[in-house]
């Protein structure tokens, strides 16, 4: 499906649309300018919508339950005035202005083409009202997975702002498409886009020169725990763990991973995964798969982690005295699998998450060298310890560090993955004054 011109369109016929796209950006924009009031009046109106359960039939078509409710809080949220009204504040403070010969303004960087990911439902909608709020054209390439919900999120913000549907084009375009993507690309001053190494690779590929790219993730985030973990007073925080971990899935930049301890005994290592497992699988059991599809990825998931482990048993690493470099312990919809390694890494998902071994005085060594791809921090620790090694972290490359239960909520104000997103979509504009005493014409 296609949706410009605030309608929505066969995707057959995108050949036709983005042939003339170009004509159509460089009228609008020739012509036209978004008023910011406007675009806020109108996201908050539907933010309202959607908390309201105007679009709930369409939202259960990708989440269920919990997640769903969640996507719908964090919309609402993230779309209210209040909130996109701190934002522009924070983000987008007016340039110093001088008495001087020039003055200083933020204008839209033109175009941008949003290259959405899919690991979080709605995404979409939420960067193109990013986008919107700073009066840019947005383009979106939709992921696969995304089944007509932000169609109809925008569909319904153009009914709030007429004005809006002039500058938001939405195709369904499959990635492996390469010549209308580079065609979208071609469009743009600015493409926005999510993933790892991979997806920038292939962004740098079809970016034309002198594109600006924003890159948001792929990013790591882990929990780090310090201190007597044995003790009552963790307890309460390892539960907020493992239910931030089952309710996620695992699939977000700020999700867990991995759990660091503060030690260097492997022995250690796996007392805390014993300990920690049941505390796991409660939390699973309370939030089971939302669908047949994610409960397949759960399962597969699991099959093939458990025929890795047995692989790393029949094939033991000789540097390591005999001693398998992983042990998993299995649990009902989890897993806890103790490595002997300090690096971080992407975990299988799902309610199955990693243990490792990394000492206060080799976190920054380790860490540091990973800085680009980290996020989220979740500490569990002493609140006398919590100071320090809050900074240590910071040093270390993180750009999160919360309570472990808080890792992936919201904050008013927070940057993403270190940097202002809105600020990222404009750029400063230099005027020089002319005065009616300087005698020119």
């Amino acid at each position: 499906m296609i949706f410009a011109k605030s309608r929505r369109w066969p995707s057959s016929r995108q050949d036709e649309f983005l042939s003339g796209l170009e004509a159509y950006i460089n009228r609008i924009r020739s012509e036209k300018t978004l008023d910011r009031e406007r675009v806020i009046r109108a996201l908050d109106s539907l933010g309202r919508r959607i908390a309201a359960g105007e679009f709930d039939k369409r939202i259960a078509s990708l989440a269920a339950g919990e997640k769903a409710e969640r996507y719908k809080a964090m919309a609402a949220r993230s779309l209210s005035r209040a909130y996109v009204e701190d934002r522009i504040r924070r983000e987008l403070s007016a340039p110093e202005e001088e008495n001087g010969p020039v003055r200083t303004e933020w204008q839209p960087l033109g175009t941008l083409f949003h290259i959405a990911a899919g690991n979080m439902d709605g995404l979409p909608a939420l960067s193109a009202a990013e986008g919107l709020v700073t009066g840019n054209f947005n383009i979106l390439k939709l992921p696969q997975a995304d089944d007509g919900l932000t169609v109809e999120i925008l569909s319904a913000l153009c009914d709030e702002e007429p004005d809006i549907g002039d500058f938001v084009a939405v195709f369904d375009t499959p990635s492996s498409d390469t010549a209308a993507m580079l065609k979208m690309a071609a469009l743009a001053d600015g493409i926005v886009f999510w993933g790892g190494e991979e997806a920038e690779r292939a962004v740098r590929t079809m970016a034309p020169p002198g594109v600006k790219l924003i890159e948001w993730g792929h990013r790591l985030g882990f929990a780090y725990v310090s201190g007597n973990w044995r003790e009552d007073g963790f307890r309460e925080e390892l539960e907020g763990l493992a239910e931030h971990i089952a309710v996620t899935g695992q699939l977000l930049c700020s999700s867990a991973q991995v759990v660091y301890l503060n030690t260097a005994s492997m022995e250690e290592a796996e007392d805390f995964a014993a300990y920690f497992l049941p505390l796991l699988e409660k939390a699973s059991a309370r939030h089971p798969a939302s669908d047949m599809g994610e409960a397949a990825v759960r399962s597969i998931r699991a099959r093939v982690g458990r025929l890795e482990a047995a692989v790393r048993r029949a094939e033991k690493d000789p540097d390591s005295g005999g001693v398998s470099d992983r042990v998993r312990l299995d649990g009902a919809g989890c897993s806890v699998t103790v490595c002997r390694d300090s690096l971080p890494e992407l975990s299988p998902l799902y309610g199955s998450v990693l243990v490792k071994r990394l000492p206060e005085r080799q976190l920054l060594p380790v860490l540091r060298r990973s800085a680009g791809k980290l996020q989220t921090a979740g500490l569990v620790c002493p609140l006398c310890d919590r100071e320090r090694l809050t900074e240590l972290l910071i040093r270390a490359g993180l750009n999160r560090v919360t309570r472990a239960a808080h890792m992936s909520d919201v904050f008013p104000g927070e940057a993403h993955d270190g940097e202002y997103p809105l600020r990222r979509y404009v750029r400063a504009v230099n005027v020089e004054r002319i005065r009616p005493s300087d005698g020119r014409v």
